[in-house]
């Protein structure tokens, strides 16, 4: 998940030069962040690849019989 990468590694980063803690304190935060955020997103983004295949007329993949 793209989207949950670029949150907990932007507030790491942010974290990291604002305060400045050692490494656990960051292994405490953001290993939980992660997990919840990607499973958080897992479901939306379910959705939204679903509603594409409806959008788009998606098909079962087939060979051509040229």
């Amino acid at each position: 998940m793209f989207v949950a990468g670029f949150i907990v590694v932007g507030a790491a980063l942010f974290v990291e030069l604002a305060y400045q803690p050692p490494y656990w304190v960051h292994a405490v935060l953001w290993i939980p962040l992660s997990a919840i955020l990607c499973l958080g997103l897992l479901r939306p983004f379910k959705g939204w690849m679903i509603a594409l295949q409806y959008k788009n007329d998606a098909a079962e993949g087939r060979l051509s019989d040229e």
